[in-house]
């Protein structure tokens, strides 16, 4: 079938292939490098206890099977080396059928572990990151020209997360329908980045020339993706560099760069598919429409959801995270609160006791610590802090087994953080957390002290607590 293919698409596809790759291999790197801590049989919230209760039908995962840390760390570093070979471009050396199965492996490993994540996984780029994945096992290789069905699929994708996004924010916080949001939004977002202080003292004006900006592209430019070229790259530039600028201004983890991926397969690079590339076969056709109409159908609920007036961002609709709901920033806080976790050594009473401040990597803590650029790598445990420092409701009881780690001086969980003040053999007798309120330092007041942040107590956030205290609280 003529109408099944788009050979102007040829390096489209692979721009966007190995792209994703990259992407994927962070994903992966990144559940490397923390589960133990997060979710592993000694972890804060252990992946056993999870499947326990939860059933294989609601949470589909080859953990539900057989769970242990050392199958656990096999899922995560052949998730990096399967996506480190389809970056180097292995897919393109094999058959159709074998690229596709090769694609379908680090979405499978993926799966497997979103879904026993817990609170630790339930942020919307992972669902986004497993929709795009899912869609790029049927994109074909270079046996076939790529096939204009799921192009247009990876466009429902990125139209859904800009105008699902667009759409949350009107119908959300004020601020931005008077266009002041990023009078706080620089300062109180979950991690600023290293330049984040200087976006936030940009000139009012200017400010209101981003959020006019950000309501354009996600409101307006979203339906060019569905318009011919030129106008569809044109509309995917845009959100490009929409993305780059929010690049610069945050650390997203990899939202911002998942988003740029999806963009590059609508962008038509110059190029054209090897002239003796042979047709489609009957098999791949038929399997590329099927997938096409499961995603129609399974879109039904996210777009009553992005349409509605209460519309909820960053849900999944099945277990397979196949077509979800997106959105971000729906409200901006106007305060910025950080929970600062103490330790001390000393036995007498708290308030003569000498106490000593643990660093995280990515959040706010001591005000002259400048912060450092992490994504699109994910500290997980940063981001939760930032949602505690917003309501206690967030720590659940994760946050208990977070100071119990630290009160035993547990090794996995301090390779989580930046600094911790006490020596491998000596753990702090008592562990406390106070929130504080953080602002950014004016240019006068960082010329003067060299720090970028202001911090004022407010109150106690967890009282001092021995080992067997920890141990007891939820």
């Amino acid at each position: 079938m003529g109408w099944f293919i788009a050979p102007d698409y040829w390096l489209s596809r692979l721009v966007f292939q190995r792209a994703l790759a990259a992407v994927y291999l962070v994903a992966f790197l990144t559940a490397a490098l923390q589960f133990r801590a997060l979710l592993g049989e000694r972890g804060m919230l252990p992946i056993p206890r999870f499947v326990e209760r939860v059933p294989f039908r609601r949470a589909p995962s080859l953990f539900h099977w057989r769970y242990s840390d050392a199958l656990f760390a096999a899922v995560a570093w052949a998730g990096c080396a399967v996506s480190a070979a389809l970056l180097a471009g292995l897919d393109s050396w094999l058959p159709l059928w074998g690229g596709m199965l090769l694609w379908l492996v680090p979405w499978a490993l993926y799966l497997s572990i979103v879904n026993v994540g817990q609170t630790w996984y339930g942020f919307g780029w992972e669902s986004l990151l497993l929709e795009t994945g899912f869609l790029a096992v049927f994109l074909g290789n270079d046996e076939v020209a790529p096939p204009i069905v799921v192009l247009f699929l990876l466009r429902w994708i990125l139209f859904r997360v800009e105008f699902g996004a667009g759409l949350i924010k009107l119908r959300g916080d004020e601020c931005w329908r008077k266009l002041t949001c990023l009078d706080y939004h620089h300062e109180t977002q979950p991690m600023p980045g290293p330049l984040s202080w200087f976006f936030h003292h940009l000139p009012a004006p200017l400010h209101r020339a981003e959020v006019a900006a950000n309501h354009v592209t996600q409101l307006l430019v979203p339906f060019l993706l569905f318009t011919p070229q030129p106008v569809a790259t044109a509309g995917a530039s845009l959100m490009i560099l929409t993305q780059l600028w929010l690049v610069l201004s945050g650390n997203f983890a990899w939202l911002n760069w998942i988003t740029i991926v999806l963009a590059l397969s609508a962008v038509q690079w110059p190029g054209r598919a090897p002239a003796s590339v042979p047709a489609a076969p009957l098999w791949y056709e038929v399997v590329v429409l099927a997938v096409a109409v499961l995603v129609v159908a399974l879109s039904y609920r996210p777009v009553v959801n992005m349409i509605s007036r209460s519309q909820v961002m960053n849900r999944s609709f099945d277990p397979l995270h196949l077509v979800n709901t997106y959105g971000a920033f729906g409200s901006i806080s106007r305060v910025r609160y950080e929970v600062v976790v103490e330790g001390t050594l000393d036995d007498g009473p708290p308030e003569d006791a000498e106490w000593r401040e643990y660093e995280f990597r990515g959040k706010p803590g001591d005000p002259r610590h400048w912060p450092r650029q992490f994504a699109p790598y994910h500290l997980r445990l940063d981001w939760l802090m930032w949602f505690v420092a917003l309501s206690p409701a967030y720590a659940g009881a994760w946050f208990g087994a977070l100071v119990e780690r630290l009160l035993e001086n547990d090794r996995d969980t301090l390779r989580l953080l930046r600094h911790s003040p006490f020596p491998r053999d000596r753990p702090p007798l008592y562990v406390r957390a106070r929130l504080f309120r953080y602002r950014y330092t004016s240019w006068r007041e960082l010329r003067e002290t060299g720090a970028c942040w202001e911090r004022t107590y407010v109150r106690e956030f967890l009282p001092p607590v021995r080992l067997v205290e920890a141990a007891e609280r939820p």
